[in-house]
């Protein structure tokens, strides 16, 4: 499980304001000590963020057995507590839903009738925003990193073929409202396979993060703000200069925790490979593979698994 860091979070965690200045200069700092940050003044309408969130709220208030219509994930569609297909299980309900533009949330018509179009353009909206903002985060990065071209990383999002998914998690309130300080797992510690990754949730804590030194630390929760992952690919591209952060969601408040997080990934026939400008004739920590390999590789994992040791490179003795 790893030792609890009772360190004050809000001091510990980089909160960028996309507005300042100095922005670029705090993430690519965040990336490489945290892999995580928080963003503010990220300019998402509030109006997109409420009205997935009310649909959301729609779809789990429905009765167990109309929910399972749109399951069992494959990978896609509803799950409960069972995560993944090699014996991980969390207190979590979720959809999972993917993000290209052939979805059509197909499983999600029969159960929401005339009101599944009004699901699918608030997520498809809001998808829309989030995606902008990460390519955003990643220009700034290879601005930062002095890559060219700036849209070296934000161009793997926004090709037609990107391989993203968007994921809504709904964690029950704890057995009695959370007393007795004990952490129940929600999702099990984990990183994240793809590029970036954005969260956000309703007001409600539950997320940590493992610091360098192990130690884990809990995120206040934020309603009105952003948090951003390092993902397994974007560690690889940085050639280890960026960490994957490792998080997992424990439920112990007396509400329940609603999240949305939109993961993105590239096409499926990309190599993940380190960016040539960040090498200056250092070797790569990594063997070559297209992010189809990795995926494939990542989903006969367990979810706590070291899923890119596979794919380092051992060095010489």
């Amino acid at each position: 499980m790893g030792i609890s860091d009772h360190r004050n979070p809000n001091a510990l965690i980089p909160v960028i304001d996309l507005t300042s200045p100095e922005s670029k200069t705090r993430i690519l700092s965040a990336c490489e000590e945290f892999g995580f940050f928080k963003v503010i003044n990220h300019g998402i309408p509030v109006h997109l963020i409420n009205h997935l969130e009310s649909q959301a709220e729609k779809f789990f208030s429905l009765p167990i057995s109309d929910k399972a219509k749109a399951g069992p994930p494959d990978p896609f569609g509803y799950g409960d507590k069972k995560i993944g297909s090699n014996g991980d299980f969390g207190l979590v309900e979720y959809l999972l839903l993917n993000t290209g533009v052939q979805s059509s949330h197909h499983k999600f018509d029969k159960l929401f009738g005339e009101a599944a179009g009004t699901f699918r353009t608030a997520v498809n909206e809001y998808v829309a925003a989030v995606k902008k903002m990460a390519c955003e985060i990643l220009e700034m990065l290879t601005e930062e990193l002095k890559i060219q071209p700036r849209n070296a990383l934000s161009k793997l999002l926004m090709d037609e073929k990107s391989d993203s998914v968007f994921r809504l998690n709904r964690y029950p309130a704890a057995v009695n409202g959370g007393a007795g300080g004990r952490n129940v797992i929600g999702f099990g510690e984990h990183t994240d396979p793809q590029i970036i990754s954005v969260l956000r949730s309703n007001n409600v804590s539950g997320l940590q993060i493992a610091l360098k030194d192990g130690s884990w630390i809990s995120v206040p929760s934020d309603l009105n703000s952003f948090f951003i992952n390092v993902g397994d690919s974007l560690q690889v591209m940085t050639n280890g200069r960026f960490k994957s952060v490792r998080h997992r969601v424990v439920t112990n408040s007396s509400e329940p925790r609603m999240s949305m997080i939109y993961f993105g990934g590239p096409p499926l026939s990309e190599k993940i490979a380190p960016l040539p400008a960040l090498m200056e004739g250092r070797d790569s920590l990594y063997k070559e593979f297209t992010w189809f390999e990795y995926k494939v590789s990542a989903y006969k994992t367990r979810l706590a698994d070291n899923r890119l040791g596979l794919f380092e490179k051992v060095a010489a003795s």
